[in-house]
């Protein structure tokens, strides 16, 4: 377990200004070094022998000192929301751990990232910020390897008949698509809000608030490309040649869905190199589907009607003529599966809209019922009317 490190952004020139407390005020200079200094994953190569990597994605963590006291729980509760967990096991599946990221993990991590922030054992740090020496930030994040590797590992070694129920199934590893594993909106809210704060106040002008940004885009950019290669350098090799060729993109689900079963991986890559709008469906309702009354409570199998005895036995039949490589017998499963007719999964797998894109099955849902509804010439024509469509098929309730 010794085998470990952080993902650090890297530094632009403009962060000089942004730390300074005359240049940009104090609240945002103490917000700016937070988020200089954060690290944005924690990284285990080769943890044990049944795992080939561990990545843990952070976001910013600019309210430590009300997150560590056991009063203000909901701060940590909320701020595990955005933390990912990711791990590629031995035979190379790539799974989702966010479930496993307890209350007392997420607290354990916390207080170990508040003890490195506040200097704690290197003498006092003017406002809390982040101790600039590198050698007290290695030992803090030395124990906070540690301490967390010894917490997951102790849970990721007790598996269970239903462990397959944390493969990943919708994360992807392209940051400008939905579902993707770099979720920035939640990062560092806090950061974004002081900087426009001090825009608003003029502490700061526009053209200094447009670099700041442009620092931002850049950095995380950078950061996002570094962790989805250090994935993408765990997985397997063939799978991954496969899934490029469906054209489906780096969708970690359908990558398993390939991998979990290579003899079948075939038949698989076919599909979804007919059908790539029905990505996130088939990793959905394929992977490890004797296992889906395991999955506990979850609201998106729920909006989605994937669990229903219906979706269930469909899948069931999609299944086994997917890999038997019946492909009439699977467009047939697939409009029965979402009450359509036949010909509307016929007319997708020909053409091959690109503008529908890889909707969630929930919306894909939505979509097919509105496809089915239309004439055969009414359909949308162009990447427009296809935007507009999709807009029209969101239910009320999901806006």
């Amino acid at each position: 377990m010794t085998q470990h490190e952080s993902i650090q952004a890297d530094a632009y020139p403009i962060d000089a200004e942004l730390r300074d407390d005359g240049t940009a005020g104090p609240e945002l200079a103490w917000l700016a070094s937070s988020y200089c200094d954060s690290p944005r994953a924690l990284v285990f190569r080769n943890p044990s022998s049944d795992w080939r990597l561990f990545v843990v994605t952070l976001p910013l963590a600019s309210r430590l000192s009300l997150m560590a006291n056991p009063v203000f729980a909901q701060l940590t509760r909320a701020w595990g929301l955005n933390v990912r967990f990711v791990g590629v096991d031995r035979d190379g599946l790539a799974y989702d751990f966010r479930a496993l990221l307890s209350d007392r993990t997420l607290a354990l991590l916390v207080e170990l990232l508040a003890r490195r922030e506040s200097g704690a054992g290197a003498g006092t740090v003017d406002r809390g910020r982040p101790p600039r020496g590198e050698a007290h930030g290695d030992r803090a994040l030395d124990v906070l390897f540690d301490a967390l590797a010894r917490e997951m590992l102790t849970v990721l070694e007790r598996r269970d008949d239903d462990w397959r129920r944390h493969l990943a199934r919708e994360l992807r590893l392209e940051p400008n698509l939905a579902g993707n594993l770099f979720d920035h909106g939640g990062r560092y809210p806090d950061f974004l809000a002081a900087l426009r704060g001090a825009l608003r106040k003029g502490l700061v002008d526009v053209e200094f608030y447009g670099r700041a940004l442009r620092s931002i885009d850049l950095r995380e950019a950078a950061v996002d490309a570094r962790i989805a290669a250090l994935i993408e350098s765990a997985l397997d090799p063939v799978a991954l040649a496969k899934l490029a060729r469906t054209g489906a993109g780096r969708h970690l689900g359908c990558y398993n869905w390939l991998r979990i079963e290579p003899a079948r991986a075939a038949p698989r890559a076919h599909l979804l190199a007919s059908l790539p709008a029905f990505a996130d469906f088939f990793a959905e309702a394929l992977i490890a589907p004797e296992n889906a009354g395991g999955a506990g409570f979850d609201l998106k199998p729920l909006a989605a009607r994937s669990q229903s005895a219906h979706s269930l036995h469909w899948a069931g039949v999609l299944r086994r003529a997917i890999d038997a490589g019946q492909d009439r017998a699977a467009i047939e499963a697939i409009a029965q599966r979402f009450a359509v007719g036949d010909n509307v999964i016929r007319r997708i797998w020909r053409e091959q809209p690109a503008a529908l894109g890889q909707p969630p099955t929930w919306h894909l849902a939505q979509v097919l019922r509105r496809l089915h509804a239309l004439g055969e010439r009414d359909w949308p024509a162009t990447d427009a009317a296809w935007r507009t469509l999709l807009a029209q098929a969101v239910p009320a309730e999901a806006l």
